[in-house]
């Protein structure tokens, strides 16, 4: 497991997502998680719904299945997958500007709500939820095996859990440590970053059944060459940007230089983008 020179809180997560909130929206879109490239022909919007629907099979949703959104964001993929599986779905995150958005999504009959809080001390009853997704936002939680054991306690006997997370290699060099995954975790304000390995360590360890592991790094890293180009776009079109990156009380300037980092750990083969499928066995098993 990669962790970063200086360690990373709750606070500093929050406080990352919510300085950068504006930056975020214009350069990721509503839902912040990559996109998935299968034909090579998709645009960045339809990239980003095809990373979604692939969970959503993976899940086997049912009509009224209550799931949760580990991680919400804006709220866009939990809106998304409401209306398209007609759902009940439950978002929680622990930034303020991204709960403040995505409450605006929120339908009055209860199918669809959010909640700021932290997932490692959730306050939902044991076997809530019939299915579980994380898309990108176990790599921010401190503890990442109480991460999945509060998995596997709210999810009901026979409930799937989908996880897609960004991965260290299992043997990475010292260099690669040194200058992409260590850098990556600090200015990215992850806490640590697991190998495909460790999430399956964690996941066993929790109780679930690992049913599936997908590789998706290389259907994924277009993601980060648009991303790198609407940042350039960005800085040469629009002042704020440069404001932002010459201001020394800015806080998380520095994930500006993860841009190419990830880019080129997704290169090298160092960082790999992992989605892994669990199920909660029925007690009677």
């Amino acid at each position: 497991m990669i962790t970063p020179r200086t360690p990373q809180t709750l606070a500093s997560v929050a406080d990352h997502y919510d300085e950068l909130d504006p930056f975020y929206r214009e350069i990721w879109g509503d839902h912040v998680h990559h996109g998935l490239w299968t034909t090579g022909l998709e645009d960045p919007a339809e990239a980003v719904i095809a990373l979604i629907a692939r969970i959503a099979e993976e899940l086997a949703l049912h009509p009224g299945d209550k799931i949760c959104d580990i991680g919400c964001g804006y709220g866009a993929t939990a809106e998304w997958l409401t209306k398209s599986f007609d759902v009940h779905t439950t978002g929680v995150t622990v930034s303020s500007a991204q709960m403040a958005r995505a409450r605006l999504r929120s339908d009055m009959d209860g199918r669809l709500r959010f909640l700021q809080q932290d997932w490692l001390e959730n306050g939902f009853d044991g076997a809530t939820f019939d299915a579980l997704i994380a898309v990108e936002s176990s790599e921010h939680m401190t503890d990442k095996q109480h991460f999945f054991d509060e998995a596997y306690r709210t999810l009901r006997d026979g409930g799937r859990l989908a996880v897609c997370a960004w991965l260290a290699k299992d043997d990475a060099k010292p260099w690669e440590e040194r200058f992409l995954l260590e850098p990556i975790c600090r200015e990215g304000r992850l806490p640590s970053m697991g190998t495909e390995a460790e999430y399956r360590s964690w996941a066993t360890q929790a109780g679930f059944e690992v049913r599936d592991f997908f590789d998706l790094s290389m259907q994924v890293r277009r993601t980060w060459a648009i991303c790198a180009a609407r940042v350039v776009r960005m800085i040469l079109l629009d002042r704020r940007y440069r404001s932002y990156l010459r201001d020394a009380r800015a806080r998380h300037r520095i994930f500006a230089l993860s841009l190419p980092r990830i880019w080129l750990a997704y290169t090298t083969g160092s960082m790999r983008y992992g989605l892994l499928v669990a199920a909660k066995p029925h007690a009677s098993r």
